[in-house]
């Protein structure tokens, strides 16, 4: 199923002279890892944080304002998404290895400041090799993963206001917890340093490359997913309440419950965001009634649904 495309004439025409690049209609299905969704109406790919910080400043107020990253733990929905759609690009993705310290933008991946720190025989980075997205989504939501998370590294970050003003936070201001960070969810974050400690190249190495191997062996990681799907309930395992729940393998359209994990759902390729969804809301239902837990959604999902109009 094709979502109909969204009419941004009008909205194009209102926002205000950037550097950057515009796009009208852009499909985002393309950019997610699930590999479905609407159109965003406009999607800002912006040159630099000064231009982001003038967007931001000069916009009509009235238009909405979505940020993503690589759309890794990202369910954009079938009708799209209204407004304009910040995509932070390359510009955003330099990381900078300064002795035991790594400065980075907020679009670098994850993966490659692992990668960046181990180059540079610094550890305390290496869980990151095993987190999907950029360090931006990586800062909202603390994200983690095997024995790490972003708030062990973290000293400092800056993000900018929906007016387009600089926010320099330290560790205590962003109020860290379990997946998710306190600063304001329509703040967009630029950059941040990030502090390991000096370490031997080899074992760094050797210890991404255990981490790349249970990945691999554990995860269905070369299938269309957006990564773990629920969060852990406190005391508790998202995979096994689900299995618990007789979901393993439960498919609603084109989409499933992975075999091989049941924390990740899959696009078999004929998905739509609402077959994944419906799956994800199916599940959240078979282990409430098995378990009496509510499974929160880890991954964000975004848009209005095909057919609706923003707010419905």
């Amino acid at each position: 199923m094709m979502a109909a495309e969204i009419n941004s004439d009008s909205l194009i025409s209102r926002i205000p002279e950037v550097r950057g690049r515009l796009s009208e209609n852009a499909s985002l299905s393309r950019v997610t890892w699930f590999q479905v969704g609407g159109p965003a109406e406009v999607l800002f790919k912006p040159a630099d944080m000064d231009d982001l910080a003038y967007f931001l400043k000069h916009r009509p107020k009235d238009i909405p304002v979505t940020v993503i990253g690589v759309g890794s733990n990202l369910l954009v929905r079938d009708g799209g998404i209204p407004g304009v759609v910040v995509r932070l690009g390359r510009a955003f993705a330099e990381i900078k290895c300064v002795g035991a310290d790594i400065i980075c933008g907020a679009g670098a991946l994850d993966g490659n400041v692992a990668l960046a720190a181990g180059a540079a025989g610094i550890s305390g980075f290496e869980f990151l090799v095993g987190v999907p997205g950029t360090i931006g989504g990586a800062l909202r939501m603390n994200a983690g993963a095997y024995g790490g998370e972003i708030k062990d590294i973290v000293t400092s970050a800056v993000a900018l206001d929906m007016d387009g003003n600089r926010h320099e936070l330290d560790v205590d201001e962003l109020g860290f917890s379990y997946r998710k960070s306190n600063v304001p969810a329509d703040w967009i974050f630029a950059e941040c340093n990030l502090r390991g400690h000096v370490g031997d190249k080899s074992d760094i190495k050797a210890r991404m490359e255990d981490i790349k191997s249970v990945r691999e062996i554990s995860q269905p990681i070369r299938t269309s997913t957006g990564g773990s799907t629920f969060k852990n309930p406190e005391g508790h395992k998202a995979w096994q309440l689900i299995d618990e729940a007789g979901c393993r393998g439960l498919k609603i359209g084109g989409a499933s419950i992975s075999e091989k994990h049941c924390n990740f759902i899959i696009n078999d390729g004929t998905a739509t965001a609402a077959d994944i969804e419906a799956v994800g809301e199916e599940v959240r239902k078979r282990v409430k009634a098995s378990s009496s837990i509510d499974l929160q959604w880890e991954i964000k999902r975004i848009g209005v649904a095909a057919g609706k109009e923003p707010g419905q």
